[in-house]
């Protein structure tokens, strides 16, 4: 397992960051996000989309529970907040997102955490005391593809692009 942890000032940095996440990012991965309201999963979930090419709003689906985009890759984007618990995800039919041919993005992850994938990358966005608009991202690789898409992020954002 590899782990690490980024700053972003603003929302528009954390926009970013989810933009230049998704140039690495392939057909099948799992993205786990979790957070207190607030913290910037949405706006990580946008810059993500973004940088899969979709240009269509992308909005929390906190009542639809998914929303789908086209862009380079397939985007589902789910919010499970409002779930009780993973029997609700059965429901969904996640698994046929999980194992299919695009990217899962899921907000409030760990409210499913039964039914994730053991393979996935968690991200955990939280405010930082004392500093209005700073956020710590901290990225936890469970398994090789997330470990080098981690280092490949690590990367590029040290290089500036």
């Amino acid at each position: 397992m590899s782990a690490a942890m980024l700053k972003s000032h603003s929302p528009e940095e954390t926009k970013q960051l989810g933009e230049k996440m998704a140039v690495l990012l392939q057909a099948g991965d799992i993205i786990c996000l979790n957070g207190d309201l607030g913290a910037g999963k949405t706006a990580f979930s946008q810059g993500v989309a973004k940088g899969l090419g979709i240009d269509a709003p992308v909005t929390s689906p906190t009542f639809t529970l998914i929303n789908e985009y086209e862009g380079r890759l397939p985007l589902y984007h789910f919010d499970v907040y409002r779930l009780e618990g993973p029997a609700e995800m059965e429901d969904l039919g996640y698994e046929e997102y999980f194992y299919g041919q695009g990217v899962c993005l899921i907000e409030w992850a760990q409210r499913v955490a039964e039914v994730l994938p053991r393979e996935r990358l968690d991200i955990h966005l939280t405010r930082e005391e004392g500093s209005e608009g700073v956020r710590r991202i901290h990225f936890r690789a469970k398994g090789d593809r997330y470990q080098q898409l981690v280092e490949e992020l690590m990367k590029l954002v040290r290089s500036g692009h």
